[in-house]
């Protein structure tokens, strides 16, 4: 079911070669920093063939802090169809409220409306997957109506969920796409572990870092736990996750120290968060896991 977890072959249509290394402080001169953050978080699914096209290595090397010569990275985003979407709807949201000068922040004051941002802006790439002032300044019903509107109209046998009774689990993240738009949560309670091991690993991990090892962490870190027909997560607890690539560690190995937070995607730490960026990240995915228990707490009783 899965692909080995090195990439090992790029596809010539998203990539000519891979060239180049990254700069001292560990990023790849000249590559706008959304770029590097969206592959950052795209490149453990994508390494297992779950998403998007087959990138090879031009994907981890990028993620990593290489420069990866004639790789178009907005053509490549656009075939991630469970994060695409998300991020070019929120883009065109954001435009039209106003969405301020100030990036990167975490209380962004608005600003006179205006044109779409780009998807692969630093800000919009971190709203989706982590969350941040701009998933609180787009409306999510009107989002959230918009974007299924999208997702029906190529729906198929296993997507008949989505349908307006989603509406109040909207949020316009990643949280919200692994457990309201993916069927994987309308799977649980059948006896199978494979549902809420996908949910689990799907969605972004936060986990504080205990000790930096040589190719993994160990970090403190919550797990969904199935009870049926609820679903809820658990007390944190030590685990080991992946931190390294052969081409490098997707974080700042200089820094980072016992006591930072990590986002962790299928096992691998592919990110570090402040504080801040933790927070919200985490409160996002507790908000999600609510609303799914609910919903399907509701199912079960009907």
């Amino acid at each position: 079911m899965t692909k080995a977890h090195h990439l090992d072959a790029a596809s010539p249509a998203d990539v000519a070669d891979v060239a180049g290394v990254a700069d001292g402080a560990g990023r790849a001169a000249g590559v706008p920093a959304g770029h590097r953050l969206f592959a950052r978080y795209a490149h453990a699914p994508n390494a297992r063939g779950f998403c998007g096209p087959e990138l090879g290595a031009a994907l981890q090397r990028l993620a990593a802090g290489h420069t990866v010569s004639g790789l178009d990275v907005p053509a490549a985003a656009r075939r991630f169809s469970g994060a695409w979407p998300y991020q070019a709807l929120l883009a065109e949201h954001a435009g039209r409220v106003g969405h301020g000068g100030h990036v990167g922040g975490c209380g962004g004051s608005g600003g006179s409306g205006g044109g779409a941002l780009d998807p692969l802006e630093e800000r919009v790439v971190r709203a989706y997957w982590t969350g941040n002032d701009l998933t609180e300044l787009v409306d999510a019903r009107a989002y959230g109506t918009e974007l299924l509107a999208r997702f029906g109209a190529q729906a198929g046998h296993y997507w008949q969920h989505l349908t307006p009774e989603l509406l109040p689990e909207v949020t316009p993240t990643h949280a919200f796409h692994v457990f309201g738009v993916y069927p994987w949560s309308r799977l649980l309670g059948r006896g199978a572990p494979e549902p809420v091991g996908v949910l689990d690993d799907c969605r972004i991990r936060v986990g504080r870092v205990l000790d930096v090892g040589g190719d993994e962490l160990l970090v403190e870190i919550d797990r969904l736990v199935d009870e049926s027909p609820g679903l809820r997560l658990s007390t944190p607890r030590p685990e080991r996750v992946i931190w390294r690539t052969q081409d490098g560690p997707f974080i700042d190995a200089a820094t980072l120290r016992p006591g930072a937070c990590v986002a962790v995607h299928w096992n691998f730490a592919c990110d570090e968060l402040t504080a801040a960026e933790a927070a919200t990240c985490q409160r996002l995915t507790v908000r999600q896991v609510e609303h799914t228990d609910s919903r399907l707490r509701r199912a079960a009783a009907d």
